[in-house]
């Protein structure tokens, strides 16, 4: 093996060692891991400097000193893993307890092996002989051993949290003790030490030097201002990189031409140019370039965001808004205030008519829509990218064969197009200005904004969802008020036709006649009220003081054509409760309807108003057919359900529920053959208070 390899190889190492020792140094704030740092780095570089230096001057009288340096270098750096691993779990004294009894075991073999060291070197050439096996070879190989022991403890006793900021000097410091276990195991089984392995040692310790640089500036507690330019990391990447690449192919073309017959040198300088050119191709290639820098970023460099801060200000704005501003409107301003930029559009989809614009904020832009099937929107939802508008001009092959409309190219100041992507469909997207501070896109400005626009699509299509409840519920609204509206013509009409085939036997009678006109123009009246809220003209009339006795003489006075006639029986007076007169009028006598519908012309209906504990008791009572206590549970107040050819089902059930609108309740009390009592409490308006508490105490006593 040439020594100058060996030199140039330990060199190398005492180089990169040199100038992270003082990078740390000069930006130490005082914290012991910092100091440790630093010092076992420059250990390490004394250490391969003077090996360096020996393998040059085999005969200047330093090979003494690497022993005990090797020693102490493996010891710098059990005390740089020690102090980290005592930071894991400050208030753990059983952990605490077991690094000091480890810490003075490792001491204790240290100082051993340095010891035997020493004794060797004063000692006999042939008892030094003997004893180079112990102190050189096997005391490694349990240094070695126990580093990687170290490594393993502090990787595998670390939070998830603070693994990101030590996995890159476990994996290096973890990487020089597994290649020291490798060269001293091998030499304890071959009873020498491998001058290519020994000698490419010193490169193998220069490689680790970056890593432990990213930790270190990965953790400001170690240091100030370690800062590991992105560029340097690029370049140095893309170099050791191509090297290892030569390496391997350098070695498969030497097994080519080994093994290659008389074919061998031609095999292996075709291949090699071949591998040169490929090499070449992908150096030049702008796609390798940009995925090689977003790796890099990714994993060497802490992030540019905040991104708890980012996420807590989206979501602030989002829900808080500014007061009468949309929410399209709020969206594109939390999205446009990630990147800074001063204004933006929202597109979103309108049935058929493909993506419009919905919302913007400072930002004029025309009212161009985009198809649902155009080549953007498809790109959008295919690829799920934030497209760089600038990008797309600069280097238009990154983004394939996407063709932008000539409406976005043309928009003022557009910069960024932000999907808003909701379970694989595309919900519409944000077109953002330029950004005020001149911001770079980069793959982490891409992945914060395409993570805000799966928020803000999940908040509008919640804002969707809610708008179409409204109008379903306007809608279901509108065929409830339909319903009974068609009840109260149907029963109109019950009342005209019953006129009308009565009108052939008292066409001459003058009493008949008034009571016709009467009931024609009660009927046209109602009818166009009727009308006229199934249109939204006119509105329901409001609640009122309404005096029950006068309200339930013109309920019986409507239906004195029913056969038998309704009676009424009023005990006490000064009945007033707080309703909407035509609408109770309306229910009860529905009530008063169906009773007589169902008793026979020899029967009786019977309506009966009184006072009872502050509230008002109306009973309606007939000797009908009756209802058994299944259909009064199950179908009498189901809407809908009606056992009369003719009926619509909704009279009871429109008693029931605006009898509980105005804090009352309906009981029935009904058997067959034996007819019905329906009861109707309401609190009278003068005592409504006590009116409330003795119904309340009525329901709780049933």
């Amino acid at each position: 093996m040439d020594m100058n390899i060996g030199a140039a190889s330990y060199a190398t190492a005492a180089a990169a060692f040199s100038l992270l020792a003082l990078a740390l140094a000069a930006g130490w704030r005082g914290s012991v891991q910092g100091a440790l740092l630093a010092g076992s780095c420059m250990v390490s570089a004394v250490w391969a400097g003077v090996l360096a230096y020996g393998v040059a001057h085999p005969y200047h009288g330093l090979a003494a000193l690497t022993n005990p340096l090797e020693v102490l270098r493996s010891a710098a750096w059990f005390l740089v893993l020690g102090s980290l691993l005592w930071t894991l779990r400050p208030s753990d004294a059983a952990v605490r307890a077991r690094l000091r009894l480890t810490a003075a075991v490792l001491l204790g073999f240290c100082l051993l092996v340095l010891a035997a060291t020493v004794y060797f070197h004063v000692a006999g050439r042939q008892e030094a002989g003997q004893g180079r096996f112990v102190t050189d070879i096997l005391s490694r190989v349990i240094l070695a051993v126990t580093g990687m022991a170290l490594v393993e403890q502090l990787f595998r006793n670390a939070h998830p949290e603070r693994r990101w900021g030590i996995k890159f000097l476990c994996l290096g410091v973890g990487g020089m003790f597994a290649y020291d276990f490798f060269l001293y195991s091998d030499a304890m089984l071959f009873r020498h030490i491998d001058q290519g392995v020994w000698a490419a040692r010193g490169f193998v310790n220069a490689l680790v030097a970056p890593l432990i640089m990213v930790s270190a500036a990965r953790n400001p507690q170690w240091t100030l201002d370690v800062h590991v330019s992105r560029r340097m990391v690029f370049h140095s990447a893309t170099l050791l990189g191509a090297g290892v690449y030569l390496l391997v192919m350098a070695a498969a073309g030497y097994a080519l031409r080994a093994f290659g017959g008389t074919w061998g040198t031609v095999l292996q300088a075709a291949f090699l140019f071949g591998a040169l050119l490929l090499l070449l191709v992908l150096l030049f290639s702008g796609t390798m370039r940009a995925q090689l820098k977003v790796f890099l970023s990714k994993h060497f460099f802490s992030y540019r965001y905040d991104y708890r801060e980012e996420w807590l200000r989206l979501i602030r704005t989002l829900s808080e808004g500014d007061p009468g501003r949309p929410l399209g409107e709020s969206a594109v301003k939390a999205l446009a205030q990630l990147v800074e930029s001063p204004g933006g559009g929202l597109w979103m989809q309108e049935g058929t008519d493909g993506y419009v614009k919905r919302a913007q904020w400072n930002m004029t832009a025309e009212d161009a829509g985009e198809p649902a099937d155009g080549p953007l929107v498809r790109f959008l939802e295919k690829r799920q990218w934030v497209i760089s508008l600038e990008e797309y001009k600069n280097t238009p092959e990154m983004y394939g064969d996407l063709a932008l409309p000539p409406w976005l190219l043309s928009l003022p100041r557009a910069w960024l197009v932000v999907p808003l992507m909701l379970q694989e469909r595309l919900l519409g997207f944000v077109v953002l200005a330029r950004s005020r501070g001149k911001a770079h896109f980069n793959w982490e400005v891409s992945d914060l904004l395409k993570t805000a626009g799966y928020q803000v699509a999940s908040l509008l299509a919640q804002r969707q969802a809610a708008e179409a409840l409204v109008v379903a519920h306007q809608f279901d609204s509108f065929n409830r008020m339909s319903a009974f509206v068609v009840h109260d013509l149907k029963n109109l009409v019950a009342q005209l036709s019953l006129m009308l085939s009565n009108a052939e036997r008292h066409r001459d009678n003058p009493e008949f006649l008034d009571d016709m006109i009467s009931t024609v123009e009660n009927s046209v009246e109602k009818m166009n009220r009727l009308l006229g809220e199934l249109r939204g003209r006119t509105s329901p009339g409001h609640a009122a003081e309404v005096d029950l006795a006068e309200l339930l003489r013109e309920t019986v006075k409507q239906k004195a054509s029913l056969k038998p006639r309704p009676e009424l029986k009023v005990v006490g007076d000064g009945f007033r409760v707080t309703a909407d007169r035509e609408r109770l009028l309306r229910v009860i006598g529905h009530i008063v309807q169906n009773a007589g519908e169902a008793t026979p012309y020899d029967g009786e209906v019977e309506v009966r108003l009184a006072a009872e504990g502050g509230c008002a008791k109306i009973e309606i009572q007939d000797t009908g057919s009756g209802m058994d206590e299944q259909f009064i549970q199950e179908r009498l107040f189901r809407p809908f359900d009606s056992t009369k050819g003719s009926g619509m089902g909704i009279g009871a059930h429109e008693c029931r529920e605006y009898i509980r609108e105005l804090g009352g309740r309906v009981q029935v009390t009904s058997a067959p053959s034996r007819g019905t009592l329906f009861q109707i409490i309401v609190p009278l308006a003068r005592e409504n208070g006590d009116g409330d508490a003795a119904l309340l105490e009525q329901e709780a006593g049933s």
